[in-house]
């Protein structure tokens, strides 16, 4: 749960420094600048994209690849990250305990 939780706030600080630098973007360019996960992976890491497609590609097969996971990789970066924090946040929550008295 606890490593649930910090992954969540990591993931949702990083989408926060997605978000800004859109923004700052699109404040000097004077229109909207919309950065996908695609592109930031292709930039950061472009030797871990090549082996993850080749991956899904051999593993599931590449239809999973092109129609499925390249639409998701295809929205803006602060948008897909944000989504995958709060869903890790929302799995590693902590349960509430609740008391039932009976009289």
């Amino acid at each position: 749960m606890v490593v649930l939780r910090v992954l969540a706030w990591i993931f949702l600080i990083v989408a926060t420094v997605a978000f800004i630098s859109d923004l700052t973007r699109s404040s000097t360019t004077g229109g909207m600048v919309v950065t996908s996960t695609l592109i930031h992976w292709k930039t950061f890491a472009p030797q871990s994209l090549a082996a993850f497609t080749s991956f899904v590609q051999r593993t599931l097969h590449p239809l999973v690849w092109d129609p499925v996971l390249v639409r998701l990789l295809i929205l803006p970066a602060w948008v897909a990250i944000g989504a995958l924090g709060l869903t890790c946040a929302v799995l590693g929550r902590k349960k509430r305990r609740v008391n039932i008295f009976a009289n």
